[in-house]
C-alpha cells in the first residue's frame, strides 16, 4: 500500500468512527501550510463527508490568511462546511497572541510553546479531527504522536494507537475499547504522519496542488510569525518581511514586563525591546543569559 492509499485508509477509518460515535463528519484541520494542503487533497479523494476548520492564531502572515480564505471560498462553493475557530477565555473574551504573552508572564519558547495549546489545539473538542502532523518534523513527535490518538485531560492521559490496532481490525479488543470511550474525548487521526518532506513536495508537484505563496518567497515552513520552532534565522527573516509583527511582539513584551512588576516577579529586562532581542537569541546582546521559568512564573538564571 503506497503512502496515498494508506493515508486515505486512515481517513476512511476515522470517518466511519466519527459518523458512528460522534454522529458528525470528520474534521479536516487546515492551517494554510503545505501539509494541510496535502491533507485537504487526500480528504477530497477519500470520498468521505467532512468539514474543514482553521484556527485563527492572530500571528499568521497575510499570505496565509489569504490562502485560507481562497480555499474556504472554493470549498464552500462545493458544498463543504468551513469554519474559523477563534479561541476564547471562559468569560468569552478573545485569546490572541498579544494578550496571551502578558498572561503567561513569559515569551513563548521552544520548550514552553503555550501558544500552540491556547491558539491551535482548542478546536474540535468533543469531535474527531484530522491533522497534518508528521514524524519527520521533529524527533520528539516520533515518540509522542501516532496515526490515531485519544486526547485526554493532560499529556499523561493521552493514548496512542497505530495502524495495526485501528485499520481493518474490527475484532481487535483494544480498538473496541477505544471506540467505546470516544464520545468523551477529542479523537485525532494523523493521516500523513509517516510522510517525509520530499513526499509532501513530490505529491504537491505530482497533483499540481496550489500552496501558500510564502513558499515562493524563500520560506521552508509556514506558521505563526515568530514561532520559536523557526529558529533564529527564520525569525529574523520573518520580522524583516513583516515588521508590524515585530512591533506587536515588542508591545506585548512591554505589557508582560508591566504585569511581572505588578506581581513583584523578578526580571532582568527594562523594556520589551530587550526581551525581543533576547527572544530571537541575538548573540550580540550584552549580558545575555540562559532563561528558565518555574511553575510560579519566577525567572531563574
Amino acid at each position: 500500500m503506497d503512502l496515498e492509499q494508506k493515508a486515505i485508509e486512515r481517513i476512511k477509518t476515522a470517518s466511519e468512527m466519527s459518523l458512528e460515535y460522534y454522529k458528525q463528519p470528520l474534521i479536516c484541520t487546515y492551517s494554510g501550510g503545505k501539509d494541510s494542503d496535502v491533507l485537504l487533497e487526500l480528504f477530497k479523494r477519500s470520498g468521505v463527508p467532512f468539514e474543514v476548520q482553521h484556527s485563527h492564531t492572530t500571528a499568521d502572515a497575510p499570505q496565509t490568511v489569504w490562502h485560507v480564505r481562497d480555499n474556504f471560498k472554493k470549498l464552500e462553493e462545493g458544498g463543504i462546511k468551513c469554519s474559523i475557530n477563534y479561541p476564547r477565555n471562559p468569560d468569552g473574551t478573545r485569546i490572541t497572541m498579544w494578550n496571551l504573552i502578558p498572561k503567561k508572564l513569559m515569551p513563548p519558547t521552544r520548550l514552553v510553546r503555550y501558544c500552540c495549546k491556547e491558539l491551535k489545539e482548542t478546536a474540535g473538542m468533543g469531535r474527531y479531527v484530522a491533522t497534518g502532523v508528521r514524524w519527520d518534523e521533529s524527533t520528539k513527535r516520533k515518540h509522542t504522536r501516532s496515526e490515531f490518538e485519544k486526547i485526554g485531560a493532560s499529556v499523561k492521559t493521552k493514548e496512542l494507537f497505530d495502524d495495526s490496532v485501528m485499520l481493518n481490525n474490527d475484532n481487535n479488543s483494544k480498538r473496541r475499547i477505544t471506540e467505546l470511550c470516544m464520545q468523551k474525548h477529542k479523537m485525532v487521526v494523523n493521516p500523513i504522519v509517516d510522510w517525509k518532506e520530499e513526499d509532501i513536495w513530490n505529491y504537491i508537484d505530482q497533483e499540481n496542488i496550489c500552496v501558500n505563496k510564502l513558499y515562493q518567497c524563500g520560506y521552508k515552513r509556514v506558521g505563526c510569525i515568530g514561532c520559536p520552532m523557526a529558529g533564529r534565522k527564520g525569525k529574523l527573516k520573518e520580522f524583516y518581511d513583516f515588521p508590524t509583527f515585530k512591533l506587536n511582539y515588542i508591545k506585548a513584551f512591554d505589557r508582560m514586563l508591566e504585569v511581572r512588576k505588578a506581581k513583584n516577579l523578578p526580571t532582568q529586562w527594562e523594556s520589551g525591546e530587550e526581551v525581543f532581542l533576547w527572544w530571537i537569541e541575538d548573540k550580540n546582546v550584552a549580558g545575555q543569559r540562559e532563561f528558565k521559568v518555574a511553575e510560579n512564573g519566577q525567572l531563574m538564571w
